[in-house]
């Protein structure tokens, strides 16, 4: 069934809604990871990194929004059920248990780094299919670094 049509050509809906899924589901898998190490997070820094970490959560699930509302409008219905994210989601994530605080900016640093770099791929694949998706990656991306900026900031000189 179809319920919105597309203003796009076939094949170019098929790369941007590709993108925009992957997006999704990356950034619903980081504001779960945001918010386990925001519960879990222990340390002399715990309340710059606690509320840092919401930070994100909030970013990402903002983002996530905007992300599934532009798949929408190209006439693709996003999926972010937890069995969805649960079978695809790929990007680091903390351990069980509590989580010294230099461990939880390390494993956002290092999510927030992959989920940039497949951001990029996304917005290479998309140049030529659908501008406005891309725009709208680019816009994420531009996001993710300034948090992933500040989280690396916070280990630096780097724990050995």
């Amino acid at each position: 069934m179809t319920v919105v049509r597309s203003t796009l050509p076939d094949e170019a809906r098929r790369v941007s809604s590709e993108a925009l899924q992957e997006t999704l589901i990356d950034l619903l898998g980081l504001s779960l990871i945001g918010k386990q190490a925001h519960w879990n997070v222990v340390g002399p820094r715990f309340r710059s990194v606690y509320l840092q970490l919401d930070e994100v959560v909030s970013a990402a699930r903002t983002h996530a929004d905007t992300v599934a509302e532009r798949a929408a409008a190209i006439g693709v219905p996003p999926d972010g059920r937890p069995e969805t994210i649960a079978k695809v989601f790929s990007l680091p994530a903390p351990a069980e248990g509590w989580l010294r605080d230099s461990q939880a900016v390390e494993v956002m640093t290092e999510a927030l780094g992959a989920a940039i770099a497949r951001l990029r791929e996304r917005i290479d694949a998309t140049e030529k299919a659908d501008l406005v998706t891309q725009d709208l990656l680019i816009s994420v991306t531009a996001d993710l670094e300034k948090q992933r900026w500040m989280f690396e900031a916070e280990n630096h000189p780097r724990e050995s």
